[in-house]
């Protein structure tokens, strides 16, 4: 599971969890109807942000069916997102899935540095669709999300020192921007494509910039390109980039046409800069005491402990692995868990959380009160 908007589920107060938790199961459904059941590794948290938005325009949150007994929800059943807006988000997902998969085969890292994972074609997820996206039912021509990401490779090969950072973003941002906006015609409000865009382009610009920072340390160590390595730009201003993509999501959140915002209201202008603090490390967790940093032991005053290497796991184990750190909620509950396949420590979802309100009072819902610090949300 990947993505930047990993919200802790103790702040998704007032029914905003079970809300989420519906996009999440609805995307990974609409994956598996839409494109095949490979497909489903594609649910990411990034792209179920499509399906909130859809919904939260059309104000449609009560359209909900029951999906079936599910390993990953415990054998449970749930009601889950269904509908344009859900299948959208899968479509979304398998382009940043093709992006993901494009990197790390560029990059020779992880399980794709191996054969035969290594020799599938770099445009696109090793996890052939059963069938194309349904373009004329979405309305939307996937051909400007796929061009995108084709032309990330000719973007960086051409990044030198002193190339700005946004001109690397750029085909990232079109992507998004495109991705966003379209859930204003899908939701019957035009007039909303014009903010949703923005909120996109800026979107797809912090999604890009996050995942450079998180990875600049084992890009470095490993020889792999990094954009901010490439540009030479330094961490400050990279922050300050972060920091403005934020607020100018904020503010074209502003102008959107919501008929129930709540949730995409906590994810884009609540939990995006929780990620910033995330990828910088200036996250504090306020509900865990003597937290350890990543590499180190509590109360050990910060003196790093190298984790002990250990070979990455094959392809069937390291699926048996991934099933079980699902099935028993690992991924977002534990402090740290090992990655299923590379056997890195990884860092739970939910670790950073500091559950709070950030001002906004338990079960206020957040979308209209006059303290959150939304300029003026």
């Amino acid at each position: 599971m990947f993505g930047i908007v990993r919200p802790c589920t103790h702040r998704l107060t007032g029914g905003l969890k079970a809300e989420w938790m519906a996009h999440l199961c609805g995307l990974c459904l609409a994956l598996r109807a839409d494109h095949g059941q490979s497909a489903r590794v594609a649910t990411n948290y990034d792209g179920l942000l499509v399906s909130v938005l859809t919904e939260a325009q059309a104000g449609t949150a009560g359209a909900r069916r029951t999906a079936g007994p599910c390993p990953l929800r415990a054998m449970r059943t749930a009601p889950v997102a269904h509908g344009e807006g859900a299948r959208l988000a899968a479509a979304v997902s398998l382009v940043l899935a093709s992006a993901k998969v494009r990197d790390h085969v560029a990059d020779g890292d992880g399980l794709l540095a191996r054969r035969p994972l290594a020799a599938a074609p770099a445009g696109g997820p090793p996890l052939g669709p059963r069938r194309s996206p349904r373009r004329r039912e979405l309305g939307l021509d996937t051909a400007v999300l796929l061009d995108a990401v084709g032309r990330q490779s000719a973007v960086e090969a051409l990044a030198r020192p002193g190339t700005p950072l946004t001109a690397v973003t750029e085909p990232t941002e079109t992507a998004t921007a495109a991705a966003f906006a379209h859930t204003a015609v899908l939701a019957g409000k035009p007039h909303n494509a014009a903010p949703l865009a923005e909120a996109g382009r800026l979107f797809g610009r912090l999604a890009h910039l996050l995942d450079a920072v998180e990875d600049r340390e084992a890009d470095r160590a490993a020889g792999v390109w990094n954009p901010l390595a490439a540009t030479g730009t330094p961490l400050a201003e990279a922050r300050r980039l972060a920091d403005d993509a934020v607020h100018g999501i904020r503010l074209a959140l502003r102008d959107v046409d919501f008929a129930d915002g709540r949730l995409a209201h906590r994810l884009l202008a609540h939990e995006l800069p929780r990620s910033v603090d995330r990828a910088f490390g200036t996250a504090a967790c306020g509900h865990r005491s003597g937290h350890a940093a990543p590499g180190t032991t509590a109360g050990s005053g910060g003196d790093r402990h190298p984790f002990p290497h250990k070979p990455p796991r094959g392809l069937l184990a390291g699926c048996a692995a991934f099933a079980l750190l699902c099935c028993t909620c690992r991924m977002c509950c534990a402090e740290e868990y090992e990655g299923p396949w590379s056997r890195k420590k990884r860092e739970g979802c939910c670790r950073d959380c500091d559950c709070g309100c950030d001002g906004c009072g338990e079960g206020c819902g957040c979308g209209d009160c006059c303290c959150c610090p939304c300029d003026g949300c």
